[in-house]
Order: C-alpha cells, then structure tokens, then sequence
C-alpha cells in the first residue's frame, strides 16, 4: 500500500517505504475498524526524517488504515491545504522557517474543522496552553508516541460528533423554520377567513336579522286591540334586535371594522375601550405614532398581540390599572402594556405550557420582532413588543 506522496528517490519515501513498514502498514489495513476502502489522510508537517519515520510506524501500529504527506515548508503546508483538506494535521512546533504557531493560524484558516495535533519534542506549559487556546486538538510528546494513536482516534471521534452535532442543529434549524414559515401562512390563512366570515356574518345574517325586524313592526301595525298579540311581537322584536347585536359583536370579534378602517392605533383604542367597559379594569392609553401604519399585516399582527396580552390579564393578572403605549421608535413599532397585578413569574415566562405566550413569540418571531416579559411579585407585570416597520415583508414572503 502506497502511504506517502514523495518525489521518487526522497531518503523520507525510501524510509517510509522499506519492508518492515510496508508489512505493518498492510497488517494494519487488514485489522482496521475502518470501512473498506476508507483511508485516514494525514498531513504531517516534519522536517526531521526519522521522526517520518517513527510517527509512520507508530500510527501503523495503531489499526488504522491510512495515508500520509509530508511537507517541511510554509508553501507546501499552503499548497496541501488548498489543494484537498486532510483528515487531521499532524505537526511539529519547531520548524527551520517557521514555528507551529503560524502553522496552526494557516491550518484554521484553510481547514477550520481538521483536528490539530502537535508531535513535539520540546513543548514548555505556556506554549502547551497557548496552542490549545488557539484552537490545537491535542499535543504528544516525540519521547511518547505511543499516546499518538489513541490521540488521533480520540480527535476524530471528538470531530465526528461535532459534525454530526452540526448537522443535527442545520437539520433542527431547517425544521423549525419551515415550521415557522408554516405557522406564519395559517395565521395568514386564518385572518383571511376571519375576515371573510366576519363579513358574511354581519352583511347576510345581519340583513336577514334587520328585515325580520322590519316584517315583526309591520305585523304589529296590523294587529290594532289584539294586545296579547302585540306584546309578543315586541317581545319577539326585542329578542331580534338582542341577536342582531350578537351577530355585530361576533362579527366584530373576528374582525374589528375599526382595524381596517381607521388603522391600529383606534382599534388599540376601542379595543381598550371595550376591555374596561368588560372587566372594570381602569386602561390609559398613549399613543406615540408619527404616522398611521398602513401595513394591513402588520397592523394585524401587533393587535392580534395586544389581544392576547390583554386576556391573559382578564385571566391571570387580578389587575385594576393597565398601561398602554403605542410608539415608533426609529424603524420599530414598540407596544407596550403594563398591568399592577400579581405579576408574572420567570418559571410562568418560560413554562412550555403556556400557549398564550408561545403563540405571543412565533408571531412576533415571524417578522424578525422581540417580545419581552418582566413582572415583579405584587407590582405587576409589563409586555413589550418591538416589530420592525418592514417586518410584514418577511410575513408575506412566508405566506407565499
């Protein structure tokens, strides 16, 4: 088996090649745990011809079937590097034109994922801590090779699973951002129906509800002294107009008219009006925008939150003042509500089951925005949202 990439006649490739370590090289293939075919490519950077040879045969005595070139320059080194990364780098700190140090800066420049590993014969403590800090796998003394196998084995070991790891996280953050692109088209899908139903809803049933009401008046007008008669069309006039102003404000729960009509900021402010008119909870509002935010997505998108926000306090907070603020600031549209409830808790914060502020943070997450939660026992707690103002962008381009 060919092991070394020399030029014909190099006193390295005759010692590399004689019969004693060809015989080792060819028991080692026949005994490696590696798959058929799979050759462990070393880059040795070595001056010292014997040593050559030592490390070759200590690493033929190791199991592994594998391949060696040797270079004793900086250009080589370069040229090796550039021209096919090797499996691990195997090198001398000492060199005549130039240290390890420099060697090592070059190989995670080139080869940033190859292990590194020094096969010295001088190695102070400082210089061991320095080139590990750098970015040296590991280091072995020339006077004990025989931690050079195990060494390498251990640093391919270390390197697979970091690749596997590598791939795994890729894989991982591929998954959840097609999960994200996904969860951003149904919220996408799930307000055009809501929009859609919610003007059925209040254009047909509402037209059929008014004309019942107009053919029960007119019914009464015809029934003069028939009063047991008359009560229970007014009873039933009554009951039609109750359900009229059901229909208006499901209707209007699914989709507020004022969102698309007058823009975010008074759909923040009926909205808050509304929840204080519901649960008595005392709501200041202020808004800070220099201009209407005309982005239909993202108008939604902030009031779906403020929506959320404002039902967990109705349900969990025990609140009695709430603080709202609608800002732009720079590029951002910034939300701010505070409550002086019982405040939230860091384990409520990031409680996987809390479904409501999960929902909070993929919405926001969407259009490359923040959520934050603070809460101080007894003093409340505050919920500020940050949404770029050309977020929406990144929204449509994932309901795509």
């Amino acid at each position: 088996m060919k092991t070394r990439e020399k030029a014909p006649g190099s006193p390295v490739a005759a010692a590399i090649e004689s019969p004693l370590l060809r015989k080792r090289l060819a028991r080692a293939e026949r005994e490696s745990p590696k798959a058929a075919g799979e050759v462990l490519r070393i880059l040795l950077l070595e001056d010292n011809e014997p040593d050559v040879e030592l490390i070759a045969e200590t690493m033929a005595d190791s199991g592994l079937k594998f391949s060696i070139v040797t270079v004793n320059t900086l250009e080589k080194f370069e040229s090796e590097l550039g021209r096919r990364p090797p499996d691990i780098i195997l090198s001398d700190y000492y060199l005549p034109a130039f240290d390890g140090s420099a060697a090592l800066e070059i190989a995670k420049q080139f080869a940033p994922e190859v292990p590194f590993i020094f096969v010295t014969g001088v190695f102070g403590e400082e210089v061991v801590i320095e080139m590990l800090k750098k970015g040296a796998t590991d280091y072995v003394m020339k006077t004990h090779l025989a931690r050079l196998g195990p060494a390498v084995n251990r640093a391919l070991r270390e390197t697979k699973q970091r690749r596997d790891n590598t791939m795994a996280q890729e894989k991982l953050r591929r998954s959840h951002d097609q999960l994200r692109a996904l969860t951003g088209h149904l919220q996408f899908v799930r307000e055009g129906e809501r929009t859609r139903i919610a003007r059925e809803v209040h254009d047909e049933l509402g037209q059929a509800l008014t004309g019942l009401k107009l053919d029960l008046s007119w019914l009464a007008g015809r029934m003069p002294g028939k009063r047991a008669l008359q009560r229970k069309v007014k009873a039933m006039s009554a009951h039609v107009d109750a359900t009229i102003q059901t229909v208006r404000r499901i209707a209007t729960e699914l989709r507020p008219g004022v969102l698309d009509s007058l823009g975010l900021a008074a759909a923040i402010e009926w909205q808050t009006t509304d929840f204080q008119e519901r649960t008595g909870i005392r709501c200041d509002v202020r808004i800070e925008i220099r201009e209407a935010i005309h982005d239909r997505e993202l108008s939604t998108l902030c009031f779906r939150i403020f929506q959320e926000t404002l039902t967990n306090i109705a349900r969990h907070a025990k609140a009695t003042h709430v603080e709202v603020r609608l800002a732009q600031v720079d590029n951002e549209l910034v939300l701010t509500v505070g409550d002086n409830g019982r405040g939230i808790s860091e384990k409520e914060v990031v409680n996987a089951s809390s479904i409501g502020l999960i929902g909070m943070r993929e919405r926001v997450a969407q259009v490359g925005g923040q959520v934050f939660f603070f809460g101080l026992p007894s003093r409340g707690t505050t919920v500020t949202v940050r949404l770029p103002l050309n977020g929406a962008l990144k929204l449509r381009a994932g309901a795509a």
